[in-house]
């Protein structure tokens, strides 16, 4: 059986437990605030950062019920942060499903989206334990900055290529971060292991966000979604900056033009998308990408040689070879 295919199945068998502590989470929310938290997370996901985080504690040796309790205030915080970028990008879908904003009202869904977000924090403050509260609270603060840098930098060209991984940093790569360092926390993890862990992750969660961006020039024969939705949505992403880089002077200028106006249209995006894949653009990032997950799985070795050591290294080469 195929590596990627072999986590999965193996990764499938905590689902179960995950998804159980998430609703009865959810039912401890108040009451107006339920549907929407429900209807965003019945739409589903990859549980990743909690998968992490369990994965993490257990490598410790740590593996019980309230380490699943701990592992879903993560799903609900990037829950949260989904309900939110919904609402701002005006999104009308999520996974394939309507966008909760468009079936409530958007002052509730940014309520509810609050509403997650306290109860996450309630539950990690049951653990009494000042680190978890820090770390949690830090990924809040940091995903909220990223979020912020990339609302300002949409429809600019001079983003530099520092200013983008700040960017990730705080938007994707630190709430994967937090997962592991909690995980190892939770676990009563050496101060090394805790870093290691935080190491990991951060580096993970790098390479998924670049894996991601390579992703949105694929075909949406591939993917199941639209091809070049970033152009349409003028995040100026690293295939699309070597893209620009690779144009002559008048052909910059026009593209610069239309991006920054957001005047592009469907054919200048399939345009732009099939030339991203002809000069392997999309390929050079990947790259980019398989080098973080070089320093995560270079961080796995403060770690016991076990199963679920094993899994985190693979689960590396699934960020790395993703197609959807």
């Amino acid at each position: 059986m195929p590596t990627n295919i072999a986590l999965k199945a193996r990764l499938a068998l905590e689902l179960p437990a995950i998804n159980n502590a998430l609703f009865r989470a959810v039912n401890l929310l108040p009451e107006p605030a339920r549907p929407v938290a429900r209807h965003i997370l019945e739409a589903g996901g990859k549980r990743l950062r909690p998968m992490l985080l369990v994965l993490t504690a257990r490598l410790l040796g740590r593996d019980d019920a309230k380490i699943k309790e701990l592992a879903i205030t993560l799903e609900m915080l990037h829950a949260a942060t989904l309900l939110h970028d919904d609402v701002l990008d005006n999104a009308l879908t999520r996974r394939g499903k309507p966008a909760a904003h468009t079936l409530f009202s958007v002052p509730g869904v940014i309520l509810a989206g609050d509403a997650l977000l306290a109860g996450a924090n309630a539950l990690v403050a049951e653990w009494n334990d000042s680190r978890l509260s820090l770390c949690f609270s830090q990924a809040t603060s940091h995903t909220a900055a990223g979020e912020i840098l990339e609302i300002a930098s949409q429809r600019h060209v001079d983003m530099t290529a520092g200013e983008y991984e700040e960017m990730v940093r705080g938007k994707t790569a630190w709430l994967i971060r937090a997962a592991c360092q909690m995980g190892a926390l939770a676990a009563g993890a050496v101060a090394h292991q805790v870093e290691a862990a935080a190491a990991y992750g951060e580096n993970v969660g790098m390479a998924f966000q670049l894996v991601d961006d390579a992703l949105d020039f694929a075909p949406e024969s591939v993917t199941g979604k639209p091809t070049g939705g970033d152009v349409r949505e003028g995040k100026f992403t690293p295939p699309l900056r070597f893209y620009r880089e690779s144009l002559n002077d008048a052909e910059r200028l026009a593209f610069d033009a239309a991006f920054c106006g957001g005047l592009m249209t469907d054919a200048d995006v399939a345009h732009i998308s099939d030339s991203i894949r002809a000069a392997g653009f999309d390929v050079r990032v990947r790259q980019q990408a398989e080098a973080y997950l070089d320093v995560a799985r270079q961080a796995l070795e403060a770690f016991p040689d076990r199963p679920e050591r094993e899994m985190l290294c693979q689960m590396a080469d699934y960020v790395r070879d993703r197609n959807k």
